[in-house]
């Protein structure tokens, strides 16, 4: 995941090839395939990464704590963790690789995707978490699909801020707006 990054960073997208990621990662083609299924993919498994963790998360918040602000603090946790918190500076990686993913079709695709096919274990993780079920009830799917556009939507604004923003507070105050409209059913 890095090695692919860090040469795509380096080279562009293009110019990178998995046997280049491979030797990089110093394993053989063959084992690099038995992860990722391309350089796209190994690209964007940090995001899949962050959404699997906050599922994680948000099944090992307090019970007693209220549905949003558990699920607000399970989203934020990796992105706290991957680029800092309120405070923290900028890892210029982290911006080159978020902007490469906002700005490369074939990458964006493969991200949506890669979330999309995730997103059942959220789904699942906010239907224990509410009571609900996941496939007679739609609140869960709703909750995981609104969760997923706004953590895009935060990081699309923070990409084109100027002055540039902090992410996690962005993101915090955007699942915030989006727990005022949606109530626990």
């Amino acid at each position: 995941m890095t090695a692919a990054l860090r040469l795509a960073l380096e080279r562009g997208l293009q110019n990178v090839r998995v046997e280049d990621i491979a030797a990089e990662a110093g394993v053989s083609p063959r084992t690099y395939n038995n992860y990722f299924s391309s350089k796209h993919e190994a690209i964007i498994a940090r995001h899949v990464d962050r959404v699997r963790r906050s599922v994680a998360a948000l099944r090992a918040r307090p019970p007693e704590e209220p549905f949003w602000e558990a699920l607000t603090e399970a989203v934020v946790e990796p992105w706290a963790q991957g680029i800092g918190g309120p405070g923290a500076a900028l890892d210029p990686e982290v911006l080159a690789s978020t902007r490469m993913l906002a700005d490369e079709p074939a990458l964006r695709a493969e991200a949506l995707q890669a979330v999309f096919a995730s997103e059942d274990e959220l789904v699942a993780a906010i239907a224990e978490r509410t009571g609900t079920d996941p496939v007679r009830d739609l609140y869960p799917s709703l909750v995981a699909v609104a969760v997923t556009a706004v953590v895009q939507a935060a990081i699309e604004h923070w990409l084109r801020s100027d002055p540039p923003v902090p992410f996690v507070p962005l993101l915090r105050d955007a699942l915030r707006a989006l727990a005022a409209g949606l109530p626990v059913p």
